[in-house]
């Protein structure tokens, strides 16, 4: 049931306006100014019928004064048995929504009483859809920014970046359509991990928004960091299936305010760089930012679960064939297998293959062709072996734990194959190969 403020000094005309607006409305009934404020600090009804001539502080007064505190606009008709042409449009002038002439007919009130809220009703609609993200349902960008903004400037809280670690494997993996599934789940979990007179928002993409009102502690940020990141891999597993391996999670970055600031930019760029943080240290995980001045560091927590740490590092969305490597990803290895090579003896093989134009005096080939011989090597090899492509005539090969008669053999497949692709011979392959050493 709605609820309507009446203010008025006269207690015969406020007992008989309650009387008529009771019926439909819940009322709460105040005889001054004063009283008028302590009773929408209190009940926050959704609109006012005040009397504009009151001792103290008048209709108009009321109406600033309220105005000023809770910058809002709010619903206020005014009472009045001035016939003064001059008072209604300073009232409109002011904000007020209607006048209504005492005394007046029940009807006439009731129907004047519905239409403002009715129209309020209609505004907010579009306001909440102007500042809602359609998807999630919670604050959109511009929204989340002003909200929080006004709360982080009165309001003691932790501000936190929430970011869905590898949810564009799950666009990549199983669709946009589950993507979407995913992130309305996420803003339900958000939800539920913070409370009512909370605010949460979506700042876009997988990146998430929230205030925590007089939250001071730690602790409590870690907590609600364990909830969103349990809550979403249980969601992951029921919607892709017991078998999904998408390290699916949430990075939590916190600062808190008013400690590190009351600006929202401010307290805004302090929450990522605890969140970088918390993503350069294997995400999953939440950080505090503390600044460097004060001689401590971000205080990182992230997952200690083995099975979770090697969920992220492993490889997902494998191809066949060798493992495809860029130049200093390949040097990596290499460097590696030459030290495994010291210690283990293992029968590690260096390979480089050369392709270059048979006819004579040539000595460059199109991109396309040392494209298409990469993929042939590549996909020749096993899953264990290493391939790089080094230039458009260069392809590197690292042969793990193979034997010289076997090497022979996957030399033999790779030209094989590409003649396969080449029939007219116009290309030439050649090679060299070396054992790894230490």
């Amino acid at each position: 049931m709605k609820k309507i403020l009446i203010v008025d000094d006269e207690r015969i005309t406020l007992r008989m306006t309650q009387h008529i607006l009771a019926s439909q409305y819940d009322t709460i009934c105040v005889t001054s100014g004063s009283e008028a404020i302590e009773a929408y600090k209190r009940e926050r009804p959704d609109m006012i019928l005040t009397d504009l001539h009151m001792p103290g502080m008048s209709g108009f007064e009321l109406q600033n004064t309220l105005q000023d505190q809770y910058a809002e606009h709010i619903p206020v008709m005014f009472m009045t048995a001035d016939a003064d042409e001059e008072t209604e449009g300073k009232g409109f002038e002011q904000g007020a929504v209607d006048f209504i002439r005492k005394p007046f007919r029940a009807d006439v009130l009731l129907k004047r009483v519905e239409n403002i809220l009715n129209h309020v009703e209609q505004i907010q609609g579009l306001k909440a859809a102007a500042e809602t993200d359609p998807m999630t349902g919670l604050l959109n960008k511009a929204s989340s920014q002003t909200e929080i903004g006004a709360m982080c400037r009165t309001t003691r809280g932790v501000l936190m970046m929430i970011d869905l670690d590898s949810f564009k494997l799950v666009n990549d993996l199983y669709g946009h359509s589950m993507g979407d599934k995913i992130l309305i789940r996420f803003a339900e979990i958000i939800r539920a991990a913070i409370r009512t007179n909370d605010i949460a928002g979506r700042m876009g993409g997988d990146e998430f928004i929230a205030f925590c009102q007089n939250i001071l502690d730690e602790k409590i940020v870690a907590e609600k960091t364990r909830f969103i990141n349990e809550e979403l891999l249980k969601s992951a597993k029921e919607f892709m299936g017991e078998n999904m391996n998408i390290p699916l999670g949430a990075s939590v970055g916190a600062v808190l305010a008013p400690e590190e600031g009351t600006d929202f930019l401010t307290l805004y760029k302090k929450a990522d760089k605890a969140l970088y943080a918390v993503k350069q240290n294997g995400k999953h995980g939440h950080s505090m930012f503390v600044d460097s001045g004060k001689k401590e560091e971000e205080q990182v927590s992230v997952t200690s679960d083995i099975a979770q740490e090697m969920m992220i590092l492993g490889e997902r969305n494998k191809g066949k064939g060798a493992y495809s490597l860029d130049g200093d990803q390949f040097k990596l290895i290499y460097r590696f297998l030459c030290r495994v090579q010291e210690n283990y003896q293992v029968g590690n093989h260096f390979i480089v293959f050369t392709i270059s134009p048979e006819k004579e005096g040539e000595t460059k080939i199109p991109q396309e062709i040392g494209d298409a011989f990469f993929e042939v090597v590549k996909d020749s090899l096993r899953g264990s072996d290493v391939v790089s492509q080094n230039g458009k005539n260069h392809v590197r090969l690292l042969l793990l734990e193979s034997e010289d008669v076997n090497t022979d053999m996957v030399i033999k497949r790779i030209i094989k194959n590409w003649k396969a692709k080449d029939p007219e011979s116009k290309y030439v392959i050649t090679y060299e190969m070396e054992m790894i050493k230490g």
